[in-house]
């Protein structure tokens, strides 16, 4: 918070009336812009609900102050939540129910380091920063654990269900490093395998036959660089895009290769690929072993990698659950749903 907001404050912003841990309090928060307040508050108030219906207070806005009340663990929370998100209005990032979420989370974990005296929303979650998207902070733990393995390790791998952010991370992370000069191209890849149905010869040259297997790649690529970059780096081949078969024979070195949808590799393309790895180069494998596309009796390599290189130094495992899911609140349900069905939970 600014000094300039401090001093617009009547009373010190989080400042809590509890006289004991059952009672119900009242906690006040004060925003000296009123710019800032609106984009906290969000269109029609929705993210303001969205911390009352995940942390079980209410929740009053009059003007630029905002009243929480409720039990004192869970106003302390909720305030620790918004103060996190006025830091971020206040250097110009938007708010999505995605980030408020991730914000509730990083909350969470701020209230288990500090004491409560201490302001928040300096520290926290790990993060990652492009020229285009800005800062790009973690959701949640799983999240953060994961950016502190991009950053740590050479080789990562990354398991879990779809919208957890993985691949979109992984890009972001790619991307930062082009820019920072530590790679000097991204290789971006993955198998070129049908979601359970067969599309027959598609039209086009080698790109525009590649292209819809890639496409989600390409959309983060876009989230974090301008279009003309993209389309510059794909064209001096500082940026290659290209199936997994497409690897054999070479040597990738003083690169960030990514592997996306990793459970669709057999045992072989898993080995080939990752003895690609060349000196001073950053590899990522993603993938869910949930959702594999292979013919029936085919073991996906992900998997059985993940297994092999337990224990091999400078390699990261992170996994992820339902739990994890950012994507929508109803993903999460249906994974969820999914997830308790398995032979694991059978229902």
């Amino acid at each position: 918070m600014t000094d300039q907001d401090r001093e617009a404050s009547t009373e010190p912003s989080g400042s809590s009336t509890a006289v004991d841990t059952t009672a119900l309090v009242e906690v006040s928060y004060a925003f000296n812009d009123n710019k800032h307040a609106s984009a906290v508050f969000g269109q029609y108030d929705q993210n303001i609900a969205r911390i009352e219906r995940r942390l079980g207070v209410s929740a009053h806005a009059n003007g630029n102050r905002l009243v929480l009340k409720g039990k004192p663990e869970a106003c302390e929370n909720a305030r620790r939540v918004v103060a996190i998100l006025h830091s971020r209005a206040q250097r110009g990032q938007a708010l999505s129910p995605g980030d408020v979420d991730g914000a509730i989370a990083e909350g969470a974990l701020q209230g288990n380091l500090f004491p409560r005296e201490q302001d928040v929303g300096v520290t926290g979650f790990e993060q990652v920063a492009t020229r285009k998207k800005g800062v790009v902070r973690a959701r949640n733990g799983a999240q953060d654990i994961y950016l502190k393995a991009l950053k740590s390790y050479e080789l990562v791998f990354a398991e879990g269900p779809a919208g957890t952010g993985k691949t979109w991370l992984a890009v972001g992370h790619a991307v930062s490093l082009l820019e920072q000069g530590v790679v000097e191209r991204l290789i971006l890849s993955r198998p070129a395998v049908e979601a359970g149905e067969r599309l027959g010869f598609l039209p086009g040259d080698m790109r525009d036959k590649v292209d819809p297997y890639l496409r989600p790649i390409f959309d983060a690529l876009h989230d974090f660089m301008d279009g003309r970059h993209v389309e510059r780096g794909l064209q001096t081949g500082m940026i290659e895009v290209a199936p997994l078969a497409f690897m054999r024979g070479r040597t990738l070195t003083s690169a960030c290769v990514l592997l996306d949808e990793a459970q669709n590799t057999t045992s072989m393309q898993m080995k080939m690929f990752l003895t690609r790895l060349g000196e001073g180069s950053r590899m990522i494998i993603n993938g869910d072993s949930t959702q594999t596309d292979l013919l029936p009796g085919q073991k996906s390599g992900l998997r059985e990698a993940v297994q092999i290189t337990r224990g091999i130094e400078g390699v990261a495992h992170v996994v992820f659950s339902d739990a994890d899911v950012v994507r929508h609140d109803l993903v999460r349900r249906i994974v969820a749903a999914y997830e308790a069905r398995t032979p694991g939970g059978q229902k």
